[in-house]
């Protein structure tokens, strides 16, 4: 049997160079496998939890979408679809609601770490600012990844947990219940490129120092030459490792090029060169995505088409899956 693999896209703020080295890149190269099953879907009842402004997260999941389409993903052999647009999603999140130990949750790293700033913060109440929407994070993302019995998930390493907890509610309901759910394994790929933002820390929306995919040129290579460096002169050796400017070039780049700048590093280029050899290698790989990015933009109701087609092939397989699961509760409709 084929491998089912599954990938949410949080759709919170616009899609950076970050995002394309260590995940769409990546995972846009599986969807062409055609030994598997690749489900890809906007998490956009996730980004709730952090978005509070309709505009932005209508904007988002324009973009996120716009940028996935751009850089190739195959949605005629991939299942591309809308978190939201899977009413049965939310549904299995309840029943799984009922399986789920709250010391399980409880033990989650994002909630963990708002009662820590709170308490740090010498905040009285422990779980102040934290919505049921925080705390249950882990539950719904579970339901993302049962609903289509998904072997294996792509994850980063600080991801692991969720799919732990993803098991552990799977077990409890099929001991409970009978065999339904397969249970999922994570996938870290060690290899993936982590990247450093303009100001050397990791490319992050939360540090506000990300590089968007496909800012016009003019915007794009201004953000490039806004990176940190340090204050070494023209002519003197500088040391690529641990220099933000090589890390982005790397990511993107072969090794002989890599090689090739390396060198140049060596014999003391400047940095000013040095960006705009970056900004110009990176402007020409993005181009033609650009260009297609652009047009999908202008045409909202292309990539609408596209992700209802999406959610179409996915509710064909949801909908009689959660009439099983509600069946095996106790739960269908009278006259049966």
């Amino acid at each position: 049997m084929k491998q089912v693999y599954l990938t949410g896209i949080t759709t919170s703020g616009t899609p950076h160079l970050g995002n394309y080295a260590g995940a769409i890149r990546p995972a846009i190269d599986a969807s062409h496998d055609p030994n598997t099953e690749q489900f890809y879907f906007l998490a956009d009842l996730h980004a709730l939890i952090k978005g509070f402004k309709p505009e932005e997260v209508r904007r988002s999941r324009l973009e996120v979408a716009a940028t996935w389409m751009a850089l190739g993903l195959d949605t005629d052999k991939a299942v591309f679809y809308c978190q939201s647009d899977i009413p049965e999603i939310p549904a299995l999140a309840w029943l799984l609601s009922c399986q789920a130990a709250k010391g399980l949750l409880n033990r989650a790293h994002a909630y963990k770490a708002m009662v820590q700033d709170n308490d740090t913060s010498g905040q009285n109440d422990p779980d102040k600012g934290i919505t049921m929407g925080l705390f249950s994070y882990p539950v719904l993302m579970a339901a993302d990844i049962l609903m289509f019995k998904a072997n294996k998930v792509p994850v980063g390493k600080d991801q692991i947990q969720h799919i732990e907890m993803a098991r552990d509610m799977a077990q409890r309901f099929n001991h409970h219940y009978g065999e339904h759910f397969v249970l999922p394994e994570a996938q870290v790929d060690d290899s993936t490129a982590v990247l450093s933002g303009l100001d050397g820390r990791k490319m992050s929306k939360s540090y506000n120092n990300t590089i968007a995919l496909f800012l016009p040129e003019k915007q794009f290579r201004k953000q490039i030459m806004k990176i940190k460096t340090n204050s070494l002169e023209p002519g003197e050796p500088k040391d690529p490792e641990g220099n933000t400017l090589f890390e982005i070039y790397q990511a993107f780049a072969t090794q002989e090029q890599v090689d090739n700048v390396r060198q140049q590093y060596a014999e003391g280029i400047a940095w000013g060169e040095m960006k705009q050899f970056l900004f110009e290698h990176l402007n020409e790989i993005l181009k033609e995505p650009r260009e297609r990015y652009d047009e999908l933009l202008a045409k909202p109701a292309a990539i609408g088409e596209v992700l209802q087609h999406g959610a179409d092939r996915a509710r064909a397989l949801s909908q009689p899956f959660a009439a099983e699961l509600f069946d095996a509760v106790g739960i269908k409709p009278m006259w049966q």
